[in-house]
C-alpha cells in the first residue's frame, strides 16, 4: 500500500523542499535544532560556525575540526569544552541498563514502540561499511522484541541495504534518514489499517540528482586513497573511517567542489561520515512521528517511544521525543556528550542487554496479569 505523505498530514509534502537562498536553516543550530556539526565547534570556531549561511562556504578548517570530534579514537572526540564535566553529562545523562526498572516504570500502562538505528547502534562501527554485520544473538534479541513491541529501524543506509543486514521481515524499515519508509504486509501491533505495507517517499524528485551526485563523487574522491562512497538511493556517504587523518582535507575539498553545483543537496556529518542529502524538511525524527501515525499512535497518550542510536542525525528524533514530553532517546556512545537524549548505553553489546531485559520484563508482567 502507497501513502504520499499528503495523504498523512498536510506539512509531509513532497513540495517542502527549502529553496537554495533559504539553505542556511540548516547550518545554523535554531530553535534547538540538530546543528550542521555532530558536536558544538572548538571555542574558538563558535562564532563563525553560527554565522554561516552557505554550506559550500563553510571553511575546511571547519570541517576538520568536526571531522575530528566525530572520530571516536580521535583525542579531539574527548567532551566538548561547553561540558563541565564528564560526571555531571553522566548524571543529567545516566545507564539505561542501570536505570532499568526506572524506564518500566514510566512505560506502565503504556504502550511501548521500538526505534533504533542500525550502525553503531545495532551493529559495531567497522572500516568496511559493507561487513557492518549484526551478531546473531542481536538478531535474536531485536526478533523478540519486535514479537512483544512495534519496532522499527531507522537508518541512514539505504532501505534494501538495511533490510538485507537484519533480515527481519516483521520489522518497520526506513532508510536513507527516513526518506524512504515500508513496513510489514501484516501487524500484529498496528491499531491503524495504514500500517499495512506502509510506504513512504517524500524525497523521489531528487533521485535523479542523488545518482548524478554519487557517480561524480566516485571520480572525484577515487584519488583519495581509503574513501569510500556509498549510494544510499535518497543520500550519498563518504566515509573516511580508512581514510589517513592528513588526507581529510583533501577529502572535504573534493566533495565541497562537487556539491558547489547542487544547492539543492546539503552536506552533514555522522560519525567518520559524510553525508549528502536532499534540503527537504525530513529526517529520522519526522520518520519516527510518521510511523507512529501509521501505526495509529499519533496523538495516544498511553504510549511510550523508545529511540536507541549513537549518530548525530538520531539527535532529530530524541528532540523530537522531548519536545513531545513522551518517550525515552537513549544516546549508544562510550564518550559523554551532550544530548537530547535522556540516558545512554555504552555499545552495541549494552543495547543487546537491554532489549533482552526489556523483553524479560514484559513476558513477566504478562504471566503475572495471567494469574490475577
Amino acid at each position: 500500500m502507497f501513502l504520499s505523505p499528503t495523504g498523512v498530514n498536510p506539512t509531509m509534502t513532497q513540495q517542502n523542499v527549502v529553496p537554495a537562498e533559504d539553505v542556511a536553516a540548516f547550518t545554523v543550530a535554531a530553535a534547538g535544532s540538530s546543528p550542521l556539526f555532530p558536536y558544538p565547534p572548538p571555542i574558538a570556531l563558535r562564532k563563525k560556525y553560527l554565522s554561516q549561511i552557505d554550506v559550500v562556504g563553510v571553511g575546511t578548517s571547519c570541517w576538520l575540526e568536526s571531522m575530528k570530534a566525530s572520530s571516536p579514537t580521535h583525542p579531539m572526540a574527548a567532551p566538548c569544552p561547553i561540558v563541565d564535566s564528564v560526571l555531571e553529562v553522566k548524571m543529567r545523562h545516566p545507564s539505561a541498563l542501570n536505570q532499568f526498572d526506572r524506564i518500566v516504570r514510566a512505560s506502565k500502562g503504556k504502550q511501548i514502540v521500538m526505534f533504533m538505528d542500525y550502525d553503531g547502534t545495532l551493529s559495531p562501527i567497522v572500516d568496511d561499511p559493507d561487513s557492518a554485520f549484526m551478531s546473531n544473538a542481536m538478531r535474536k534479541a531485536v526478533k523478540e522484541v519486535a514479537r512483544d513491541f512495534p519496532t522499527a529501524i531507522v537508518s541512514g543506509r539505504c532501505l534494501d541495504k538495511v533490510v538485507n543486514f537484519v533480515k527481519l521481515a516483521e520489522l518497520y524499515y526506513a532508510g536513507s534518514h527516513g526518506m524512504d519508509i515500508k513496513g510489514p504486509e501484516t501487524s500484529q501491533h498496528a491499531k491503524a489499517r495504514v500500517a499495512k505495507g506502509v510506504l513512504l517517499q517524500p524525497a523521489t524528485e531528487f533521485l535523479p540528482m542523488i545518482d548524478t551526485v554519487y557517480k561524480a563523487l566516485l571520480d572525484r574522491t577515487k584519488s583519495t586513497p581509503g574513501a569510500r562512497v556509498e549510494n544510499n538511493k535518497f543520500c550519498v556517504s563518504v566515509h573516511f573511517r580508512s581514510v589517513d587523518e592528513k588526507n581529510w582535507g583533501a577529502l572535504i575539498e573534493q566533495v565541497r567542489y562537487v556539491l558547489k553545483e547542487y544547492p539543492r543537496l546539503r552536506l552533514t556529518q555522522g560519525r567518520k561520515v559524510l553525508e549528502i542529502r536532499p534540503t527537504i524538511k525530513w529526517d529520522k525524527g519526522k520518520a519516527l512521528e510518521f510511523l507512529l501515525e501509521s501505526l495509529g499512535f499519533a496523538n495516544c497518550k498511553d504510549v511510550m517511544p523508545i529511540y536507541i542510536g549513537d549518530d548525530r542525525t538520531d539527535e532529530d528524533a530524541f528532540k523530537v521525543l522531548r519536545d513531545r514530553g513522551q518517550g525515552i532517546g537513549i544516546l549508544v556512545s562510550k564518550f559523554p556528550k551532550e544530548t537530547n537524549a535522556t540516558y545512554y548505553l555504552q555499545e552495541p553489546s549494552e543495547v543487546k542487554d537491554f532489549l533482552i531485559q526489556l523483553v524479560e520484563w514484559k513476558r513477566l508482567s504478562m504471566k503475572v496479569l495471567s494469574k490475577v
